[in-house]
């Protein structure tokens, strides 16, 4: 896990602010694990999240709630959750090119182009986030993932697929539920991410299975003998109650 939001509108700590208890976060982690840590501190997760990302990769950065507004309002659209290039691109059509372009366009324009994603749009340029910080999630997934010092060919990350699937199968073990697929991640030199999955009859029963789904993906990656890698990581996806892990997976994937 490298990220994490915290609720802090009910102080159980007795620090006065939210802005010290992310600075009281990030001395611990310095000193307890010799580690830098960045945190934003704001009104809601996304600007939270933006604020996080503002002087990384050891800054504390604060957004007061009087200040969302000018400080949205000169940010590129696509510094917004979900806003991708393709997104990007449609809102470039319309002249929208940092926030405060997009605030100017109508809900009823960005319903009708965008859809349901229109109305969260129309919030965000808003500094608007009513999403609440749920500290009992279900995992989603569990990974590790490892980049090399010098970029490598597909013949040699095996040592590495081995050594990541005992970490993902170690943190999996701690789990209740149970993770169907297994998936293998690479990022090519050119920083291209590719994704190989498998979803087994039966969910993997040990590291050794693991490990060998995973090196299995990795015969599904073709891209010539002269590609380099400089990422791999190996994950488990897919987590189900017990009761249903077995049952029949999808045909197609």
């Amino acid at each position: 896990m490298d990220e994490a939001y915290l609720d802090v509108s009910e102080n159980k700590t007795a620090l006065p602010t939210a802005t010290q208890v992310a600075r009281t976060i990030r001395d611990q982690v310095r000193n307890e694990l010799h580690l830098t840590a960045s945190a934003g501190v704001a009104p809601n997760q996304f600007l939270a999240k933006i604020a996080s990302d503002w002087k990384k990769p050891d800054g504390l950065f604060v957004i007061q709630p009087d200040d969302v507004d000018s400080f949205l309002s000169p940010l590129a659209v696509g510094r917004l959750p979900g806003v991708g290039k393709v997104t990007e691109e449609k809102l470039k059509g319309f002249q929208v090119q940092t926030v405060a372009d997009l605030r100017a366009l109508d809900l009823a324009i960005l319903e009708r182009r965008f859809g349901r994603y229109g109305v969260r749009l129309y919030e965000l340029a808003r500094g608007i986030d009513e999403s609440e910080v749920i500290p009992d999630r279900p995992t989603k997934s569990v990974s590790a993932e490892d980049t090399f010092e010098h970029d490598v060919p597909l013949a040699e990350v095996e040592p590495t697929i081995r050594r990541l699937a005992e970490l993902t199968w170690a943190a999996s073990r701690k789990e209740l539920r149970v993770a169907r697929t297994v998936v293998l991640k690479l990022k090519t030199s050119e920083f291209k991410i590719l994704t190989r999955s498998h979803t087994p009859y039966a969910p993997p029963s040990s590291c050794e299975e693991l490990t060998n789904i995973a090196l299995s993906l990795r015969e599904r990656v073709d891209l010539g003998s002269n590609q380099r890698f400089r990422l791999v990581g190996v994950g488990l996806s897919n987590f189900r109650d017990p009761e249903d892990a077995c049952a029949q997976p999808a045909l197609f994937e």
